[in-house]
Formats: structure tokens, C-alpha cells, sequence
């Protein structure tokens, strides 16, 4: 019986090796041919532009009406356009389907050949453990995007307050930060318009006023993250939106805080 299970153990081993190569190949040439049309969207839209009055005049006059509603064009507009969107998504529910089904089945084979217990029974058990290391990535990633911002940030206050005190020992107040010149000096331009705007943008994107305090701020993150947060809200942006909300969160730091106050 047990080199009964030992040998199903390998087969659905095997298989599941081979399922997963194929899955990755299948993503891979999704993932080529996707950048490649994004590519190309991307360029005809810098055409588009390139081209300024004239050629939207073109587009949007008889003729252009007339080329739009050609089927021909409205094949390559969807093929160009729309494609790479829904391609990405079908990439990602690929990554899903391949994680979700090979860690179930090697985890079968597993437990089959060597009697190691199975972490989980259900395929669903593994898609949810699949979306929670997502999840993780993903606040990694922005928390460490976040973090070097921050960095940035204090770099550029910093040249910005070091130039200051060393014009004024020279008597001069210009408003300058550091980027090197052509003639090899440093000219400055001052980060504080900058950092105020990104801050107001940061403050309307949550919903708050500019002059809200942690509390406020929190209170307003809680309720967007909630609204938006992709598990709860299926609209196409909702993804992108509860992003830009938790950058803002982020942004929206007691430092950074203390810093807008001190600025006004």
C-alpha cells in the first residue's frame, strides 16, 4: 500500500512539474506580447501628440469620423488598446491558477512519498494563502518606495537649509537647491513648493483639509481604504485608487506633518 502511494506520490509529481513549466511558458509569451502592444499603444499615443491640432483635427473632422467607425480600426484600436489591459489581468489570474494548483498537488505528492503533512485540503485554502503574499509584497514594495521618498526628502531639506545658512553667511538669500550646472556649480531651486504641493495633493485625496491633524487624517484614510480596497470594490480603478490612497497615508507622516505646519 505505502509504495502504492510512494508511486502515485511521483506521477502526480511529475505532472505537476510539467503543469507548472507549461503555466510559465503560457505567461511568459502573455507577458511578451502585452509589453509589446503596450509598447505600441504607447508610441502611437506620443504620434497623437506629436502631431498636436492638426491631427486631432483630422481625426475628429468627416474623414477621421469616417476611418473611427471603420471596422478594420476599431479591430486594431481594441487589439492595441484594449487587449494589453485585459491581458494583464489574464496574466495575473494565470499566476493565481499556477500557484494555487501546483502548491496543492506538490504538497499531495508530498504527503504521498514521504507522509509529510499537507498544509492545506482545499484549493481555495492556497488561492487565499496566494493573495495574502501578494498583499505583503505588495506593502513591501511601497513601504520601501515610501521610505527611500523619505530619504529623497530629507536629502533635499537638508542641501536646502545647508545652502541657506551658507548664503547667508555670504549676505545672499536666493531661493536655490542643489542641481549641478553646466559651468560645474551647484544652483538650487528650493524644494518647499514641491513638498507643499504634494502634501495638498495628498490631503485631497483622502478627503481631508490641509491644516487636518494625525487623527483626522487616520479617520479619513480608514474610511477610502475601506471603500476602495479592491476585495470589496470591483470597479475597474479600485485597485489604483486604494493606492494612491495609501500613498497618501504614508506621505501624510507626523514628520511630514510638522513640516507643512512649520511651512505656513
Amino acid at each position: 500500500m505505502n509504495k502504492g502511494k510512494k508511486i502515485l506520490g511521483k506521477i502526480i509529481y511529475v505532472l505537476t512539474y510539467f503543469i507548472s513549466k507549461l503555466l510559465d511558458i503560457a505567461i511568459n509569451i502573455m507577458d511578451f506580447f502585452v509589453d509589446l502592444l503596450s509598447r505600441i499603444a504607447r508610441g502611437f499615443i506620443a504620434l497623437i501628440g506629436a502631431g498636436g491640432c492638426l491631427l486631432l483635427f483630422i481625426l475628429f473632422g468627416p474623414l477621421g469620423i469616417f476611418f473611427l467607425l471603420n471596422p478594420y480600426v476599431i479591430l486594431i484600436i481594441i487589439f492595441f488598446f484594449v487587449l494589453p489591459m485585459l491581458g494583464t489581468q489574464f496574466i495575473s489570474f494565470l499566476k493565481y491558477i499556477k500557484y494555487m494548483v501546483t502548491e496543492y498537488f506538490y504538497d499531495l505528492a508530498n504527503n504521498l512519498m514521504y507522509g509529510t503533512p499537507r498544509t492545506y485540503t482545499r484549493f481555495s485554502e492556497y488561492g487565499n494563502k496566494y493573495r495574502r503574499q501578494e498583499e505583503a509584497r505588495r506593502r513591501k514594495e511601497e513601504r520601501e518606495r515610501w521610505e527611500r521618498q523619505q530619504r529623497e526628502w530629507e536629502e533635499s531639506f537638508r542641501q536646502w537649509y545647508e545652502y541657506q545658512k551658507q548664503q547667508r553667511s555670504y549676505g545672499s538669500y536666493n531661493d536655490y537647491r542643489g542641481q549641478y550646472n553646466r559651468t560645474g556649480s551647484y544652483q538650487y531651486t528650493s524644494p518647499l513648493d514641491e513638498f507643499k504641493k504634494k502634501y495638498e495633493e495628498s490631503c485631497d485625496i483622502l478627503v481631508v483639509p490641509y491644516n487636518a491633524d494625525k487623527y483626522q487624517i487616520k479617520l479619513a484614510y480608514r474610511k477610502k481604504a475601506k471603500e476602495y480596497h479592491p476585495d470589496l470594490n470591483k470597479a475597474p480603478n479600485a485597485t489604483e485608487m486604494f493606492q494612491k490612497i495609501n500613498n497618501a497615508y504614508e506621505f501624510l507622516n507626523d514628520d511630514n506633518i510638522k513640516r507643512y505646519k512649520n511651512l505656513n
